[in-house]
């Protein structure tokens, strides 16, 4: 593990001191339309310095020596299956030593994983999933390694009943079905119920990855795959920020972000500070 040279805002602790690792996983090569969310990690930390580490939603401060930024992986990008496992080593000797990651993508596919990983050690996990997308195919186009698969993929690790997917409004009809026959715990269109769930699940480890094309592209145009009628900021931050105090979060991820699709730089900006949100309540949570 090698500190970053440009770190995201307030993320300057040593490894030792740290509770949790961020890193960035630069993969884009299963994206199915826009191209570019190898760009993020870059993208998010050099923006994120036009934010402070103090919270006026949250009243709290980024505490110090909280987060270790490693930077972004460097990866074989055109194997997917050889991607996701220099994540899985990295997310893997970041669970070892007791530490959280938060890995910033990337496409949706690099959540796979470190969700391999993760579910290594905590064989109990459960999953929270925020998107506009099911991620439910078997295949794409004949691939199962896709980001259009990727929840697929973890189902095929967890099974039933242990993956929570809110905001859902695109995917196949068969998508739609499979899920709402009781193979996952689905919540489609928008973020309803998540308190209930969090309650439900009490003290069960918990991955959770936040695709931001939940988000309305009104709100957030650069991503790959936008999908109008998704949610707006606050209420994406709210939900974000209390499955980060109320969730035993063992391993979370942000991706999706496109700077390409964006020029304005407004799409990174919220990024940084969804970003930001996340880690400021996961801090509060520690402490």
């Amino acid at each position: 593990m090698y500190k970053n040279i440009t770190n995201f805002i307030g993320c300057d602790a040593e490894y030792e001191e740290a509770r949790i690792v961020l890193f960035g996983a630069p993969f884009d090569s299963t994206t199915s339309f826009r191209p570019g969310t190898r760009f993020a990690g870059q993208a998010v930390r050099n923006d994120s310095y036009g934010l402070e580490i103090y919270s006026p939603y949250q009243d709290a401060e980024l505490p110090e020596n909280l987060v270790y930024d490693c930077g972004d992986l460097e990866l074989a990008i055109g194997s997917p299956e050889a991607v996701l496992g220099q994540i899985g080593e990295c997310a893997c000797e970041i669970l070892k030593d007791g530490k959280m990651p938060f890995m910033i993508g990337g496409e949706h596919l690099v959540t796979l994983g470190s969700v391999r990983a993760a579910a290594e050690k905590y064989p109990d996990m459960h999953i929270i999933h925020f998107d506009a997308h099911t991620d439910l195919r078997t295949d794409y186009l004949g691939v199962e390694l896709s980001h259009a698969c990727v929840i697929r993929r973890c189902w095929d690790i967890l099974g039933d009943g242990r993956i929570h997917q809110f905001g859902i409004r695109s995917g196949e009809k068969q998508e739609f079905d499979w899920a709402k026959s009781g193979h996952t715990d689905f919540h489609p269109f928008r973020l309803e119920g998540l308190k209930e769930m969090l309650a439900e699940l009490g003290s069960t480890p918990v991955y959770f990855t936040v695709d931001l094309d939940v988000l309305d592209p009104s709100v957030f145009p650069g991503t790959g795959t936008p999908e109008p009628g998704g949610v707006d900021f606050l209420t994406l931050m709210n939900a974000a920020t209390e499955v980060c105090r109320r969730g035993n979060l063992i391993g979370c991820d942000v991706n999706e972000l496109c700077p390409p699709c964006d020029p304005t730089g407004a799409s990174t900006a919220v990024a940084c500070k969804i970003i930001r949100e996340m880690l400021i309540a996961l801090g509060r949570r520690f402490a």
